[in-house]
C-alpha cells in the first residue's frame, strides 16, 4: 500500500494521459462509478477520495523503497529517523551515511543496498529524476526497473502519487486487491490475474478507480494517514 501526502500541485505535460487538476480527478472518479455502479456507494458514503501527492523525487523513492512488504507505520518511522538524522534526504547527503548508521535508521541490510545504489545512480548522473519525470509512463518503467530493488509495485506507487499518470492500476499493492474482494467487484475465488483484467473495463481512468478503492479500504479501517 502507500503512505499519503499531503496535497501539493499537480504535473501535466502535454501530450501524456496525466489527471490536470482536482475538477479532471473528480471526472474521472465520476466515470468509473458510472462504468462500475459498485464503487458509488463509496462516494456516496465517504466522498471522493484525496488525490494524494508525492513530490517526484529521491526522498519519495526512499520511503517507497521501505515500504516494500512492510507496514506503512514501519517505514515512516525509518523514513523519519533518517529526515531526524540528516535533515532533507538528498543522494549526496544519503551517501554519507555509513551502513551502521542506516541500520541504526532502521533500514534492512537489503534496503541499505538498494537505495545506496539509487542515490549513486543519480549521483554519477546515469538518472536525472527532473528529465525523467517528463517522459511518458513505459518510459519511466523501464528505466527505474533497472536498478536493483525498484520493481513494478515501487515504480506503480511512483508514476500514480507522483506523477499523477490516469491509467494506472498496482497489481502488487495488497490493499488495493484486497479492496476489490470487499467491495464484491469480483467472485471470491478470483486470482490477481483475473482481478488485472477486471480493472481494464476502467481504462483509461484506472487511476482514478484505484484511489476510489484505497478511500474505501482506508475509511473502512479508520485509518490515520499523514
Amino acid at each position: 500500500m502507500y503512505c499519503p501526502a499531503k496535497f501539493s500541485i499537480l504535473f501535466y505535460f502535454w501530450g501524456m494521459e496525466r489527471i490536470q487538476d482536482l475538477d479532471d480527478f473528480y471526472r474521472q472518479c465520476n466515470w468509473c462509478t458510472q462504468t462500475e455502479p459498485r464503487l458509488q456507494p463509496v462516494i456516496e458514503k465517504y466522498g471522493y477520495p484525496p488525490l494524494w501527492y508525492r513530490k517526484p523525487d529521491f526522498s519519495t523513492l526512499i520511503l517507497t523503497i521501505l515500504e516494500q512488504q512492510v507496514s506503512l507505520a514501519s517505514a515512516k518511522a525509518a523514513f523519519v529517523k533518517l529526515e531526524n538524522r540528516i535533515g532533507e534526504i538528498t543522494p549526496e547527503k544519503f551517501l554519507q551515511l555509513s551502513d551502521e548508521e542506516l541500520r541504526a535508521c532502521y533500514f534492512s541490510r537489503q534496503k541499505t543496498v538498494y537505495a545506496q545504489l539509487l542515490a549513486t545512480e543519480i549521483v554519477e548522473e546515469k538518472l536525472n529524476l527532473t528529465k525523467l519525470n517528463q517522459l511518458d509512463e513505459p518510459e519511466i518503467r523501464a528505466r527505474l526497473i533497472q536498478i536493483k530493488g525498484i520493481g513494478h509495485w515501487t515504480v506503480d506507487m511512483y508514476v500514480l502519487m507522483s506523477l499523477h499518470f490516469a491509467d494506472i492500476f498496482p497489481p502488487g499493492d495488497l490493499a488495493t486487491v484486497k479492496s476489490v474482494y470487499e467491495l464484491g467487484l469480483v467472485p471470491p475465488e478470483s486470482s490477481k490475474e483475473d482481478i488485472i483484467q477486471y480493472m481494464k473495463k476502467f481504462s483509461p481512468y484506472r487511476s482514478a478507480a484505484t484511489y476510489i478503492l484505497w478511500h474505501s479500504y482506508i475509511q473502512k479501517r479508520n485509518l490515520v494517514l499523514e
